[in-house]
């Protein structure tokens, strides 16, 4: 394994010069390293990882106000993360970010250990929420919200939720609450790669028309490609605008590996020592 592959990178201000290649520089360690936990780990989800990657890097480096050396200041903004099959790409991150040590990936997915398949709030700092059955983290994401509509307070929550995931009811019934209280803290970012465990989500239960149906449940809607860093972080520091937000991030299942995007059987696939190679190879130097 390529030890040290993963470095702790600083905070990226948004108006500074060569933002988006900074970004691009993080992601691309993010998605290296968790390319060698799950080999190493022989589990985990590395198609719907590297769908979400770029979305995490954009809030934690970019936009959030969350302090890792501070992770339990009362006035951070929260990022829960709903879909916790992809808890690998939150793991990475929060390596990434100086949260836990590089080394500790090395424990993904072991009897006992802090990194499960799916996020555990009361094992892991920096995570707000666990999370893993579909449709949870929505509605505790807007509790959170609540309650900082309620104290008052400018803390944003983000929750990332599957297009898959979208199938839950539970999560239009948080809609519901989300905008019938306004919480314009409130966004919601749908991770729309199309493909969902076995086959495409318009197969299953298809969600479109998308748009207009979480603007007919009160939300702000913006559609975004979700591997581009100027358009993610536009979007996600507007204004608030008197409403909850709902952001359709189009992504790519296994981006921007060429035999992983875009392919359902990756889902739930760990890649072999050839394959991993060949993802390295395609990413390049950290």
């Amino acid at each position: 394994m390529d030890q040290g592959a993963l470095p702790v990178f600083e905070r990226v201000d948004r108006g500074e010069p060569g933002m988006v290649d900074r970004l691009t520089e993080i992601a691309r360690a993010i998605r290296r390293r968790d390319a060698q936990m799950i080999h190493r780990a022989g589990q985990g989800h590395i198609g719907g990882d590297y769908s979400v990657i770029d979305i995490l890097v954009a809030l934690y480096f970019a936009v959030m106000d969350f302090d890792p050396a501070d992770p339990h200041n009362p006035q951070r903004d929260r990022l829960v993360l709903s879909k916790g099959h992809a808890a690998g790409a939150l793991y990475t991150t929060f390596a990434a970010l100086g949260l836990i040590p590089e080394s500790e990936l090395d424990t993904f997915m072991t009897p006992e250990a802090r990194l499960n398949g799916h996020p555990a709030k009361t094992k892991l700092v920096g995570v707000e929420a666990s999370t893993g059955p579909l449709g949870h983290g929505l509605p505790i994401a807007t509790g959170m919200a609540m309650g900082a509509q309620l104290d008052g307070a400018s803390r944003r929550t983000f929750v990332i939720v599957g297009d898959g995931e979208l199938e839950e009811g539970s999560n239009w019934e948080a809609m519901m609450t989300a905008a019938h209280y306004a919480l314009e803290n409130l966004t919601v970012v749908a991770d729309r790669n199309g493909l969902q465990q076995g086959a495409t989500t318009a197969d299953t239960t298809a969600l479109a028309p998308l748009h207009e149906k979480a603007a007919a449940f009160g939300f702000d809607v913006t559609r975004v490609d979700g591997h581009d860093y100027s358009a993610l972080i536009e979007t996600f520091t507007r204004p608030p605008c008197g409403r909850p937000r709902f952001v359709i991030a189009d992504t790519v299942k296994g981006y921007p590996i060429s035999f992983m995007s875009g392919k359902i059987a990756w889902h739930h696939k760990v890649p072999n020592s050839q394959e991993l190679a060949e993802i390295l190879d395609e990413l390049g130097e950290s």
